[in-house]
């Protein structure tokens, strides 16, 4: 449990936090190869101009690497001022305590490193840098390198400008028809304007997610189950329009929605499921009854047929004795006028074929010997 409560937790991610506005300004490799750059060249100076001492650079080496990383965890100008000035004042005591070597160049190296580093940014091919200076807005800078002043300039977001995909969901919403449903559904939308996103919103991501689910909550309210299920193309068109209209004053673009999955109440599917078994059940009779109805007539056209031609009749009746006779064992029940008819002898309308011919044989001796029998009692 207290791993899945671990997994569940928001994790942080110092890119997006450089992207957000809660950062001054993104630090990257780039800054921190500047500002190491820039303590190395302060330290040649002072080597150059003063003796060669291994506390100049110990204090280099730590000042730069104590910087870098504060600088890349917090990527605020509060940050920048308060350890600049930390680790310049630390160098000062330090090196004051050596007689005859002064401090002022690796202060000084120290003091532009931390402010000049971090005015270096870079953004990517999909961003728009919005900048403020003193508050107010400067200008969108578009991707590769540009400048900021240290402390009175800020990014105030970086803004990714490819299409976004975002997943909402409602939750046990009804239905036009009081049916409680749960609908998830994706989003897809781009900013076209980082201006407008940035000023006039303050999280414009959440605000395209909470009016995407509003939408969809309204729109679910608004159609019966059976639509909901069957037209789910034109649902998504609906909220699709909706949010348009909605995001579009803010710089955004919702370019479509779809559903993803509609799960209705286990009663529900149960009774939908008999619905639909009764419905097969009912086209099958209407098929079946359809097919009887064409029989008869079919019948009826036929027995027409026969009655204008008793030859035809006859060679049909012949037809049905041997498609009996095909089956080894087979009894057929004829007709006594069918069977005058086909000119085999008045038998009593029952008929028993596919005998073996050694039985017909026996049969037709003892029938022979049942009239000899008789005529000997007779005779006695």
């Amino acid at each position: 449990m207290v791993t899945g409560a671990i997994a569940r937790l928001p994790k942080f991610s110092l890119e997006k936090f450089s992207a957000s506005a809660r950062a001054d300004f993104r630090f990257g490799p780039l800054n921190t190869l500047l500002l190491v750059a820039l303590m190395l060249v302060g330290l040649i100076v002072h080597v150059v101009l003063y003796e060669f001492g291994v506390d100049a650079v110990i204090y280099a080496i730590v000042a730069a690497l104590v910087l870098a990383v504060v600088f890349r965890a917090a990527q605020m100008w509060e940050g920048v001022v308060i350890t600049g000035t930390v680790m310049a004042l630390a160098g000062y005591l330090i090196l004051r305590n050596q007689v005859g070597v002064p401090s002022a160049v690796l202060v000084t190296a120290t003091v532009v490193a931390a402010l000049i580093a971090p005015c270096v940014q870079i953004a990517y091919q999909w961003e728009r840098g919005v900048v403020l200076r003193f508050g107010k807005f400067l200008g969108i800078r578009g991707s590769g390198l540009f400048a900021i002043l240290p402390v009175i300039d800020k990014v105030a977001q970086y803004v990714d400008q490819r299409i976004r995909v975002s997943d909402f969901r409602a939750e046990t919403t009804l239905t036009k028809d009081t049916v409680p449903v749960n609908v998830d559904a994706i989003a897809f939308w781009m900013v076209w304007d980082a201006e407008k996103a940035v000023l006039e919103v303050e999280d414009f991501s959440s605000a395209v997610i909470l009016s995407a689910q509003t939408a969809l909550r309204d729109a679910i309210g608004r159609s019966e189950l059976a639509d909901l299920l069957s037209h789910r193309e034109q649902l998504g068109r609906e909220i699709q329009q909706v949010l348009d209209a909605k995001t579009s004053p803010w710089g955004i673009t919702v370019q479509a929605v779809e559903i993803r999955d509609i799960i209705i109440p286990k009663g529900l599917e149960d009774a939908m499921s008999k619905q639909a078994q009764a419905e097969r059940e009912r086209q099958s009779r209407i098929i079946l009854g359809t097919a009887e109805t064409e029989i008869a007539e079919k019948f009826a056209q036929a027995s027409r047929s026969y009655q204008q031609n008793p030859v035809a009749l006859h060679l049909r009746a012949m037809n049905m004795v041997f498609e009996g006779l095909k089956q080894k064992g087979s009894m057929v029940i004829v007709p006594s006028t069918a069977v005058e008819t086909m000119g085999l002898g008045a038998l009593g309308g029952l008929t028993a074929f596919g005998q073996q011919p050694a039985a017909v044989g026996n049969s037709g001796a003892k029938a022979e010997e049942e009239p000899a029998v008789g005529g000997a009692e007779s005779a006695g």
